[in-house]
């Protein structure tokens, strides 16, 4: 998406903050997908695990994260304080000071938050997102994006390694792995599971799972009062009525546990 289009739904939440010049979320040169997949058998759990930790090492490295003392890592770390894993992965999370408005997590448990959407969320809302994202995560939804990826893609021809080790990939393969994880669509089955997994997991750490909805409802004013997509709304709602629909079901289950909403500031 357009830094233009990004920044005009940045000035239409009335958002207003002082930072540096932003630059775009960086996927390198990325190589075009291939349709030629690589023997499933050829990629162990191992390879999988390394080709995951070199992307996210690669993004970390080729993207501004802000640092310890910045405002944006002081919030989400306070935010995050005791999410330490979901079913038994280790969970990590990081700001990249971006315009894009996005968020994503890694098979690993890597989640990633992008400033600019930081700036337009609540901390409920933004914790609502991450519980989605972590869902991913979880329930595997993750590796399975990323190990298509990569036997689709960036892996095409074949998996190169030595003894069982993955063979080092390219900055050009590597753009395209992590373009694959920021914008990896799953079906509304995953999403709905992704929710489901996400509400329970705020839930049970003490976080008010009523910012999963309030999310929802503002990307979907921001939809309509727009009339165009911001990256995130684009890759987790596949239609407008699935949205309300998803609105509507987490709603319930808020209501149904007595759990108080409370309205964002």
């Amino acid at each position: 998406m357009k830094s233009s289009v990004i920044k005009a739904f940045v000035a239409a939440a009335t958002i207003a903050v002082a930072m540096p010049v932003m630059a775009q979320f960086n996927v390198g040169k990325a190589i075009g997908a291939g349709v030629k997949a690589a023997k499933a058998a050829t990629l162990t759990d191992e390879q999988m695990a390394a080709y995951v930790k070199e992307s996210v090492d690669w993004m970390d490295a080729n993207n501004p994260v802000t640092p310890d003392d910045d405002p944006y890592t002081i919030r989400l770390k306070k935010l995050t304080d005791g999410l330490t894993e979901a079913d038994g992965i280790p969970l990590n999370f990081k700001v990249y000071r971006v315009i894009d408005v996005n968020a994503f997590a890694c098979p690993d448990g890597s989640v990633r938050v992008f400033s600019s959407l930081m700036d337009i969320m609540s901390d409920d809302e933004l914790l609502g997102i991450i519980g989605h994202e972590i869902g991913h995560v979880a329930k595997r939804h993750s590796k399975k994006a990323f190990r298509t990826e990569l036997l689709t893609g960036a892996l095409k021809d074949g998996v190169s390694a030595a003894g069982g080790v993955a063979a080092k990939l390219s900055d050009s393969q590597l753009g395209q792995l992590s373009q694959g994880l920021v914008n990896s669509k799953f079906s509304q089955k995953q999403e709905k599971e992704a929710d489901d997994y996400g509400y329970e997991f705020l839930k049970e750490n003490g976080k008010n799972p009523w910012g999963m909805v309030q999310a929802f409802e503002k990307f979907q004013k921001m939809e309509d009062e727009a009339g165009a997509k911001p990256t995130y709304i684009d890759r987790m709602f596949s239609s407008h009525p699935e949205t309300v629909a998803r609105i509507k079901r987490m709603t319930e289950r808020c209501q149904k546990d007595g759990i108080a909403r409370q309205e964002s500031k």
